[in-house]
């Protein structure tokens, strides 16, 4: 017999709830450049929530992540889009055993608990989801499940939120709210790093043979000089760390530094055309010159 709507409705939220939650995390290799975690800490220890403002790829993720490790606190995460609905972060009634309950989702949850409550792009969430969101987020730090015959959940005192939201040139966000804004005090911006920040970035994340470190260097200029021209719209797309990350793998894995750079940097040019991807091009056959 298939369930019906409201058991199917039930199960979804429950498969969300875990896939959003993230245990008490392991130790996490993040380079802490800017002194985030120290700023953190502070808005952690004074009760105030946080907001992390940068371009996608410049490890907001991974910082959260580090930061939730440090403290030992369980984190649970969520990562917007318009996708998201109130009762990924409500729950909603689901019939079991012929038997209806109510399934907690992840704001609950965090709430209930005291955990580190990671809210992922927030900016992408739509106008309902970032409304209801805000009860939670008040001086009050307490929500009315109306979903739930109307009972009250107040946060534990050790409860804490993290936001991150990229910038509005990034498809998919939108301008937040005032009073969402207001809820988060503590804000931070989160860039690329220096150039050689980036190359100690790098070789945390992949063994590098000595002989390619200069290639390394070379392509971690030619990511800069990408995201400059992406910045005042010269070209379409700003690669990310990962992307350094990669071309260094793919050296050890044997690749010539210019074969890389066209797989890693140029390739995904194309889709915006042949010009596109040409410009690409030669800015690396003029970078990778032996």
């Amino acid at each position: 017999m298939r369930p019906g709507p409201l058991a199917s409705i039930g199960f979804y939220v429950k498969r969300l709830s875990r896939l959003y939650m993230t245990s008490k995390m392991m130790e996490v290799n993040y380079l802490d450049w800017n002194n985030s975690i120290d700023i953190l800490t502070k808005a952690y220890h004074t009760g105030l929530f946080a907001l992390i403002i940068g371009p996608k790829g410049t490890g907001k993720t991974t910082l959260v992540r580090k930061f939730a490790s440090d403290l030992k606190k369980e984190l649970y995460s969520v990562n917007f889009s318009l996708r998201t609905r109130e009762s990924h972060l409500i729950g909603s009634k689901t019939l079991e055993k012929g038997q209806i309950s109510f399934v907690e989702g992840i704001l609950v949850k965090s709430m209930r608990h005291g955990g580190l409550l990671y809210l992922d792009e927030l900016n992408a969430a739509e106008a309902d989801v970032l409304l209801r969101l805000d009860e939670a987020l008040d001086d009050r730090r307490q929500i009315i499940l109306k979903e739930a015959d109307g009972q009250i959940i107040n946060a534990h005192h050790d409860w804490s939120v993290i936001a991150t939201i990229n910038p509005l040139s990034h498809v998919g966000t939108k301008e937040l709210p005032p009073q969402i804004l207001s809820r988060f005090p503590i804000r931070l911006r989160l860039e690329y790093p220096p150039e050689e920040i980036e190359l100690e970035i790098v070789q945390r994340h992949t063994t590098v043979d000595t002989s390619k470190i200069n290639d390394i260097k070379r392509a971690i200029k030619l990511a800069k000089n990408l995201r400059e021209a992406a910045a005042v719209e010269e070209l379409y797309y700003s690669p990310s760390l990962r992307e350094s990350i990669a071309f260094a793998k793919l050296l050890s894995a044997g690749s010539n530094a210019k074969q890389a750079a066209e797989i890693v940097y140029a390739n995904v040019y194309d889709q915006w055309g042949e010009v596109e991807y040409q410009k690409v091009m030669d800015m690396i056959t003029s970078i990778f010159v032996d």
